[in-house]
């Protein structure tokens, strides 16, 4: 057999090539509780231990509770309770909705109950048998007939519109999930989780980032499952419930269609957001929160116009202007400034120009240059009527600390996010995170200049903001929008796949990610952006919007 030299975490050693990663790497322990390797770098690719290396290598180990880690164990948790489902359900579909807090929304199709207390038992045994999840190819063929033969009609549609000879399917017992990205090579590492019934289907929770070795006690988000089940009606209104689906109505020109009505839908829930305020008839101040590249600023822009239909006089206002001078911004635990927290913005001048705009004195507005590191008051001055309402958008929004004891009836609040709606197939979800990645590189790189790498290297601090400072207050919001449109990742893509590809090994971690990312986009048919309305909340991302240089 022919040798090869593989570098190991800088540790050198030979090896005979077509080795598997797996009897390579340090397996002391595949508990969980041990923080195992789930798997490798392999030259800048993540890959599954499962993968054989054929040539001279460079490997950097990837433990289960890290960035990437986690992601891994997740979806190879998903792949587990598909392969229970498939051992005691055979004639039953299960199907993946949407990630819910910590956890991942299952349902079967016929809407039946699920028998839980069986799956659970199923999990449970392959975690114990230590079940491999192997990598194996089906021929074209293969893949169709099996997704027939267990009812994955959006697995199938998927197949159809690709054009591949042959598929790679993760493969557990007599179970098969087309292999689109790392698992963990066998079950047994799958050893922190909770299954549940939920909402007439199965909530499967795994352990938090900010908690990795205990399931946190649930915590319910009514409000995030109100918007999901909305979304599931939009999708039969538009007839897509998969990427198949999609790619079809690109390929035979009925995408048109779906524009009109994506947007039209969207418009009728802004609107609705509009009369829900009015309704209430107190409001003097709308707040808008929502995580980066989640489409507030659109959003915001949408509202301010049908409030105006309504006969209000809106004025706009952003916490982004009330930020504190550089030097007084807080720091966090690398002694970094950091603009994410509460106390990075001046609350007493906010609270006491709110208080004044509410009961009719004239103020002038804060302004923030990010340029000259410092606020000021502007020269300006604005004033409330009796038709004004103000519209404040910024990601503390929904924070009651920021209007402590200001009234609640004189308050609305909106969270505002990019739910993706669109399923890769049956058992494989798009994740909500990579849509929110792709609009903001796109407009990061339109707008400020910004590559790619630098993007997807600051992405994790941004996530951790928003963990810390939006998602634990959305159930605090009145209303709930998803901004993201069922048509925008063809056309994202056409944006994204040159900056990816501009993305290099020795970025490091960023390179892995963009790698990702490509072959998804490459299984997304691309469109042009020709037919995006120039009032759509996907032009705050790519340009052309009406509302102007957003």
């Amino acid at each position: 057999m022919e040798k090869i030299k593989v570098l190991i975490d800088g540790v050198e050693i030979a090896a005979e090539a077509g080795t598997e990663l797996l009897s390579l790497v340090d397996r002391y322990s595949i508990s969980y509780m041990d923080n195992p390797i789930a798997a490798a770098y392999v030259n800048g690719y993540i890959v599954s231990l499962r993968e054989r290396v054929e040539g001279n290598a460079e490997i950097k180990t990837i433990r289960v509770i890290s960035q990437e880690g986690k992601r891994v164990y997740r979806k190879s948790l998903c792949f587990l309770l598909c392969y229970a489902s498939a051992l005691i359900a055979p004639e039953r579909t299960l199907i993946i909705g949407h990630s819910l807090g910590d956890g991942f929304f299952f349902r079967y199709r016929d809407g039946m109950k699920p028998d839980t207390d069986k799956l659970r038992k199923a999990m449970q045994d392959a975690v114990r048998d230590n079940l491999p999840i192997d990598i194996v190819t089906l021929s074209a063929e293969e893949a169709i007939a099996y997704s027939e033969n267990r009812r994955l009609d959006e697995t199938k549609k998927l197949l159809m519109t690709e054009n591949g000879s042959d598929y790679r399917f993760a493969k557990m017992g007599t179970c098969y999930e087309l292999y689109h990205e790392p698992m963990l090579p066998s079950a047994g590492y799958i050893g922190l989780w909770e299954l549940m019934d939920y909402q007439g289907g199965l909530l499967l929770r795994y352990p938090q980032s900010r908690s990795p070795f205990q399931i946190m006690p649930f915590s319910d988000n009514p409000l995030l499952f109100s918007v999901f089940r909305e979304n599931k009606r939009i999708s039969e209104i538009l007839e897509i419930r998969s990427l198949g689906d999609l790619n079809m109505k690109i390929a035979d020109g009925t995408i048109t269609e779906t524009i009109r009505l994506s947007e039209s839908l969207q418009r009728q829930r802004i609107a609705s957001i509009a009369s829900a305020i009015k309704e209430k008839g107190s409001v003097k101040a709308v707040f808008i929160a929502g995580p980066s590249s989640s489409g507030k600023t659109t959003s915001s822009m949408k509202l301010t116009d049908e409030l105006k239909i309504l006969g209000y006089e809106p004025i706009r206002l952003s916490l982004d202007d009330y930020y504190l001078s550089e030097p007084d911004i807080p720091v966090d635990e690398n002694g970094e400034k950091d603009f994410d927290v509460l106390h990075s913005l001046d609350i007493p001048l906010f609270r006491s120009q709110l208080s004044d705009l509410t009961v009719g004195k004239e103020i002038h507005p804060a302004s923030h240059s990010f340029k000259e590191k410092k606020t000021v008051l502007s020269e300006n001055t604005i004033r409330m009527g009796d038709k004004s309402i103000l519209i404040i958008e910024g990601i503390h929004g929904l924070n009651p600390a920021l209007i402590a004891d200001f009234p609640e009836d004189l308050v609305f609040r909106v969270y505002i996010s990019a739910l993706t709606q669109v399923n890769l197939d049956t058992r494989l979800r798009i994740s909500t995170t990579d849509n929110r990645i792709l609009r903001r590189m796109v407009r990061d790189n339109r707008t400020r200049g910004i590559t790619a790498s630098e993007t997807l290297k600051r992405w994790p601090q941004v996530e951790r903001g928003e963990k810390n400072n939006i998602f634990p207050f959305q159930n605090n919001a009145d209303v709930m929008i998803n901004s993201a449109l069922e048509y925008e990742l063809p056309v994202l893509s056409v944006y994204a796949i040159p900056l990816l590809k501009s993305v290099k090994k020795e970025d490091g971690e960023p390179y892995a990610v963009a790698r990702r990312l490509i072959d998804f986009l490459s299984l997304i048919y691309p469109m042009p952006s020709e037919q995006v309305p120039p009032d759509s909340t996907l032009r705050e991302f790519i340009g052309g919007s009406i509302y102007g240089a957003i």
